[in-house]
């Protein structure tokens, strides 16, 4: 099955966690893919064992973005297809204890950086008239759990973005979409010391390939469809709102 075939696309993220799972499932459907993310040496050797094509860069540096689409255009003279996945939960605190290098930090990583990645994908596919883009949030940007605070603001805003994206994008026949997806079975989890995150939970939590497999629906849908909004929750965990 290579529904993809001939598509050229870029995962952020693509070094660890659900951009492993996500470029390898796009590669699988027949993509071109070009991963990024800022170590060279985990960043080769994920390419390698997937397929994929490195590109190391900052999704925080705008710089680094005109390199990145610089290099594919150069190269393959179209993208099809843009994953903002690069995130990070930087420190788990509550808002009163949080410091401002942290709040920029992640605030640069969840959404300015996909912001920079948006902007100039959807410059060149309102030219192509063609092309998806995806934002990968959280479900933290819709609930709410003490010391998440700033990470979900993030990721709301993010969300925002691509409502607006979707508004601005659809008279070209391009889209946006926002998945947010719940407890994944990443590193990230485990960089977070989530309490309830353990083996068992993990087995049921989503996998970094079953996310890849909703984004590759998502890219495969017929041109004149849109998903703007989907949620990826794993039965394992119970979510009570605040």
């Amino acid at each position: 099955m290579h529904g993809l075939k001939n598509k050229i696309a870029i995962v952020t993220g693509g070094s660890t966690g659900f951009g492993v799972g996500i470029a390898n499932e796009l590669i699988k459907a027949g993509a071109k893919v070009y991963i990024i993310a800022r170590n060279k040496n985990k960043l080769n050797a994920v390419a390698n064992e997937i397929n994929a094509i490195p590109i190391v860069g900052d999704v925080t540096k705008s710089t680094d973005w005109d390199s990145i689409f610089s290099q594919i255009i150069e190269k393959d003279k179209k993208i099809d297809i843009l994953v903002n996945n690069a995130g990070s939960g930087g420190v788990i605190a509550e808002i009163s204890e949080q410091t401002d290098e942290n709040v920029e930090q992640v605030i640069a990583t969840n959404l300015c950086g996909a912001i920079y990645g948006c902007t100039r994908a959807a410059n060149l596919l309102k030219k192509q008239g063609f092309g998806t883009i995806i934002n990968i949030s959280s479900i933290c940007s819709v609930e709410a759990w003490s010391g998440w605070g700033i990470y979900a603001a993030a990721k709301a805003g993010l969300e925002q973005i691509t409502k607006h994206l979707y508004v601005e994008l659809r008279p070209y026949g391009v889209r946006a979409t926002s998945i947010i997806p719940s407890w994944g079975a990443t590193d990230f989890n485990l960089a977070s010391n989530l309490d309830s995150f353990d083996d068992h939970v993990a087995a049921k939590a989503i996998q970094p390939k079953d996310i890849g497999k909703v984004v590759v629906d998502v890219c495969q849908l017929p041109n004149h469809l849109v998903i703007p909004e989907l949620r990826l929750l794993p039965l394992v965990q119970k979510i009570e709102p605040y």
